[in-house]
């Protein structure tokens, strides 16, 4: 097993309990991506049709608003799940970009496959449902500090959380995720 599919197998025992056999048929369902730097995986417009896996890499998701400014809603690293789940499960065109920072790596699998896949794995079926009960608890969150955390809060949860993201992300991304003007992120790494 490479170390790609180990990473995967291995948050997947986190939360529950895999046989070989479970692992071998999980693995048969993901497909290995590779994705350039500043390439687009999603765009607005089109069908998410794939939910993925990073196991090295960056990826941002982010919408346009109607000023032609970029907001960003995801940054997510290695060992994190990345999709427009409103798309993926409706069915409904994305309105989102999803784009690379780096040379990343997925593991991806379509809607279709992660259904056949928690029938045949019922034991996936709690990783899962934890998985999406987390992300939709950091959207509320995510919404919730935008408005009523003040922005050198929101810039302590995510020096807290992921730290290495400051090496990675270029600050205006870093600034667009906050909710922030880059001059005002400026100001607050200075009162650091």
């Amino acid at each position: 097993m490479d170390k790609d599919n180990h990473k995967l197998i291995y948050y997947f025992n986190k939360w529950s309990a895999l046989t070989k056999e479970d692992e071998s048929i999980i693995l048969s369902a993901f497909e290995p991506i590779s994705i350039q730097k500043k390439k687009i995986l999603l765009e607005p417009g089109k069908l998410c049709t794939q939910l993925y896996f990073v196991t090295s890499g960056i990826l941002r998701s982010y919408y346009v608003d109607v000023k032609g400014t970029e907001q960003i809603y995801q940054i997510r690293m290695e060992n994190s799940w990345i999709s427009d789940l409103e798309s993926f499960f409706s069915h409904t065109p994305s309105k989102y970009y999803i784009e690379a920072l780096e040379d990343t790596q997925l593991l991806a699998i379509t809607h279709h496959r992660m259904e056949q896949l928690l029938v045949e794995i019922p034991n996936l079926e709690r990783y899962f449902r934890i998985l999406f009960q987390r992300a939709y608890v950091n959207s509320l969150k995510r919404l919730n500090a935008t408005m009523w955390d003040s922005a050198l809060d929101r810039y302590n949860e995510l020096l807290k959380e992921q730290p290495e993201v400051f090496q990675r992300v270029p600050l205006i991304y870093i600034a667009s995720y906050l909710g922030i003007t880059p001059e005002s992120l400026s100001r607050i790494r200075k009162m650091k």
